[in-house]
């Protein structure tokens, strides 16, 4: 016991000298809305930035599904008078590289580039163009619509795919968060160019736009990158706050599936951004399902019965109640006892909650791998990312650990018997015995 709570210790000093060499986060604000998130660190000559919308899947609806998807693909395939082939090919002759992001809250896209002066400028020039001057030519429309019609038809094959989009609607019914993201054929086949200009001048503003910067550039520099990539975007106005999400219908849906496995998924609405019970439930999942062999689920479905190689369970926090998700894959014939079984697990822990060895060993096992997750700049740029979109505070990074190491056993049960209603859950088998 000793022992431990010395390891813990020397892991939360280690992290906070860690941290503080990239600490404090610089924040402020331009005239037009623009959030920025800054940190300066001059050790690698590189320059990393993102900037995101509040553009996600779940600003369309049933009848324009797939809209906010292609709008974000399609920006960066034609933009400010360059064609796709220009702007891939001067950021591949400078070193650069361009990321995407696309979730059910955000849109955008990172850049990473070296800092000197004049590659610096080219790769910022590229994003600008991208973010204030997209073109959205017809023909690239008509291309990418196929394209992923294509895919679609493809994906929709797949039983994970079934099984996942199935969940999704299940959990989430006609929220926008039940929308699949790259579209339905039906909303991709009426989608016009039209819609996708409309949806960019009214998501695409100031007012919505989050941008994190981590590199070799001082404040005043991040400050004119800032202006550069954003003083012709309109202010705007945020957009519309989502509705609450409901408690899902309680059901178990099976579909027949020729796949040799059947895939399982059970579902309950879980975590928003700013939860209070964030971490007790992070601690708690991880002694459920999320911490790997670790996990009661492994313990007791793999490692006991062999009935599936893998078993997880998950938190996917958003603006809204992101799913409380757990999966798994087994065969056919043991999928009625896979899926019982895992209901048990999950009632017993929700009813029980953890032992202190559980709580105990979980943190460490946080704390100890969270230094990980920051250290390089490319993983701060996420979290910098999480921090301004979703206006965590400026001391997430620093609290973060602190906050992990002072969750209790009471806190974690208690924390799932009020969120987490076994009995009400969602829960799809695909690949059923005929």
């Amino acid at each position: 016991m000793k022992i431990l709570k010395f390891i813990t210790a020397l892991l939360i000093m280690a992290y906070a000298q860690w941290s503080m060499a990239f600490l404090p986060i610089q924040h402020w604000e331009t005239p037009n809305g623009v959030k920025i998130y800054f940190v300066e660190t001059h050790d690698l000559p590189i320059l990393d930035i993102s900037i995101n919308f509040a553009a996600g899947s779940s600003t369309d609806t049933a009848e324009t599904s797939g809209r906010a998807q292609m709008v974000q693909h399609l920006m960066s395939l034609g933009a400010g008078k360059m064609s796709e082939d220009q702007i891939a090919e001067t950021l591949a002759d400078i070193g650069a590289q361009l990321g995407g992001q696309f979730d059910l809250d955000r849109a955008g896209f990172s850049l990473r580039t070296l800092s000197s002066e004049a590659e610096r400028t080219k790769a910022l020039d590229i994003l600008a163009r991208i973010i204030q001057h997209p073109e959205f030519p017809e023909g690239i429309l008509n291309r990418e619509r196929s394209r992923t019609l294509a895919s679609l038809q493809e994906a929709d094959t797949r039983p994970g795919v079934i099984a996942q989009r199935t969940l999704m609607k299940m959990l989430y019914g006609a929220h926008p968060y039940g929308l699949r993201g790259s579209g339905e054929p039906a909303s991709l086949t009426a989608l016009q160019r039209k819609d996708l200009v409309d949806f960019y001048h009214s998501h695409y503003t100031a007012s919505n736009a989050v941008i994190a910067i981590i590199g070799d550039v001082t404040r005043g520099e991040a400050d004119q990158i800032v202006q550069s990539l954003t003083r012709e975007l309109p202010a705007g106005r945020p957009v519309a706050t989502l509705p609450v999400v409901k408690k899902p219908v309680p059901m178990i849906q099976k579909i027949a599936h020729p796949a040799s496995q059947s895939h399982i998924q059970l579902a309950y609405p879980g975590l928003s951004r700013h939860d209070p019970d964030y971490f007790a439930l992070l601690v708690g999942n991880h002694i459920l399902g999320g911490g790997g062999f670790v996990s009661r689920l492994v313990e007791e479905i793999r490692q006991k019965r062999g009935l599936a190689y893998s078993v997880y369970s998950s938190f996917s926090p958003y603006q809204q109640q992101g799913p409380f998700e757990i999966g798994l894959q087994t065969k056919k014939e043991q999928a009625e006892q896979a899926l019982e079984l895992t209901q048990q697990v999950l009632k017993d822990f929700v009813k029980q909650g953890p032992s202190d060895e559980e709580v105990k060993a979980a943190k460490q096992n946080i704390i100890g791998g969270f230094p990980l997750r920051i250290d390089s700049n490319r993983k701060i740029l996420g979290f910098l990312s999480v921090i301004g979109f979703y206006q965590l505070p400026l001391s997430y990074l620093e609290d973060y650990v602190k906050a992990v190491e002072q969750v209790t056993v009471k806190q974690v049960r208690d924390a799932f018997q009020r969120r987490i209603d076994p009995a009400g859950m969602v829960a799809v088998v695909v690949g059923t015995i005929d």
